[in-house]
């Protein structure tokens, strides 16, 4: 793995190994640890089949004897290998990735983080048809069968601290559930509306962390005491919440967009958490979807998952996830280093690009005797940061029109575009 070996080290892979009881009996030609190797590398090299990955993995290694393998004999590696090492390892790896100075990571003291969903694509074949289905619309079923992939990430460092998956028929908010282990009092977790029904929100609050969640403007939750920052006191079943209503008017060179929100939060301290902080506060929650952008499109391409097996397709999707993590901790510690750097700034591409180099050459795998917390990865991100980040909005607009000459319908400048946001607090009207 290159560099990212020192994130991913040999002790740590024979201790998942270890865990699971997936250390070989006998010496073989693939080790099971070589395996875990080729399944991370695989997972950054998202263009290349198991057999063109091994090669680039032992490329820069012709002073050292390298086994000849097939296809086949990875097919069968892998297969004996399964998928609980590589979940194993990314209990390992996963987590914040930041510490109480890491810029936009808190709120108030608070761990701010995230959950949310979405879906991969597997390939199209009768098994998993079978078990996961299909795409279905007016013209039948089409498109590729998926799996719903469910994370809890870390706003401030985007890294990944729990994740749960399986069929979409379930529901991000079955997986969402299994998230609640991994929260804990000192955090803030944003949801979206799709997270906000009351099991969901009270399954959260029994885990002493806070949570602000958007709701339907069509629920109209009681007012039980109102408070001077405009949020009123109410309740959902048997919890009591604030709730926060608010206008919010976005200004762009496309004209002005207005519209209305209504948020609930378990934080009920008005004076110590304002109703504006907090709405401010809700932005953040994009970060999520700034993960999956960078395991969809810089990773896989916006690719179909390899695997043509169900237990395949768990052992990807965890080695996806471990990769993913590891790059993301290497960002963090560069970013760490530089006094003020946001790691919203260290950027991803670079990062991957920079790994899948080191991997090829298999460079800085054996850290000096003196240790480079930042590396050559780490280099890369410093030197190319991004500008620090400007209002994200998503004007409605075709993003991938079919005739290239349908953008300059569009009239925006993406590289100059700017947005102005404003935020005004509602007192609701009473209710008789």
């Amino acid at each position: 793995m290159g560099e990212l070996t020192r994130i991913v080290p040999f002790e740590m892979v024979d201790a998942a190994l270890a865990e699971t009881g997936a250390v070989q009996q006998r010496l073989r030609k693939i080790p099971a640890r070589v395996v875990v190797y080729l399944l991370l590398a695989a997972a950054l090299f998202d263009d290349c089949g198991y057999l063109a990955v091994w090669r680039k993995l032992t490329a820069s290694l012709e002073a050292i004897p390298v086994a000849n393998v097939t296809g086949t004999a990875l097919w069968h590696a892998r297969t004996r290998l399964g998928a609980r090492p590589m979940q194993a390892l990314f209990d390992l790896l996963r987590g914040p990735a930041t510490a109480i100075r890491t810029a936009g990571a808190h709120f108030k003291g608070l761990l701010t983080v995230a959950i949310d969903g979405t879906c991969l694509d597997v390939p199209d074949s009768p098994l998993h048809r079978a078990r996961l289905g299909g795409i279905t619309n007016q013209y039948g079923t089409s498109g590729y069968p998926q799996i719903c992939l469910t994370a809890l990430v870390a706003c401030g460092t985007r890294a990944v601290l729990d994740a749960a998956f399986g069929p979409r028929t379930s529901g991000e908010t079955v997986y969402g559930t299994r998230l609640t282990r991994s929260l804990h009092a000192g955090m803030i977790v944003l949801l979206d509306r799709g997270f906000s029904g009351n099991p969901f929100l009270t399954a959260v609050a029994g885990t002493e962390a806070a949570f602000l969640a958007r709701i339907s403007a069509a629920r109209r939750p009681p007012v039980l005491e109102r408070f001077e920052d405009g949020s009123h006191l109410s309740r959902f079943g048997g919890l009591e919440v604030r709730i926060i209503e608010c206008e919010i008017t976005i200004i762009t060179s496309q004209g002005r967009t207005t519209g209305l929100y209504r948020m609930a939060t378990s934080l009920l301290d008005h004076h110590r958490y304002p109703a504006s902080d907090l709405v401010s506060l809700y932005h953040e929650r994009w970060e999520v979807e700034s993960a999956y952008f960078a395991i969809k499109k810089s990773m896989l391409g916006r690719r179909v998952l390899r695997s043509q097996t169900c237990a395949g397709i768990s052992q990807e999707v965890y080695a996806l996830l471990s990769a993913y993590q590891a790059l993301r901790i290497a960002i963090a510690d560069a970013t760490g280093t530089t006094p003020g750097a946001d790691p919203d700034r260290g950027s991803f591409s670079v990062a991957l690009r920079c790994a899948r180099d080191q991997i090829v050459r298999a460079a800085g795998i054996i850290a000096d005797t003196a240790i480079d917390l930042v590396g050559t990865i780490g280099r890369a991100v410093l030197d190319q940061l991004m500008p620090a980040r400007r209002l994200r909005v998503s004007p409605r607009a075709v993003k991938r029109p079919l005739s290239r000459y349908a953008y300059k319908s569009l009239r925006v400048d993406r590289h100059t575009h700017t947005a102005t946001l404003n935020i005004k607090i509602l007192t609701p009207t009473p209710t008789s």
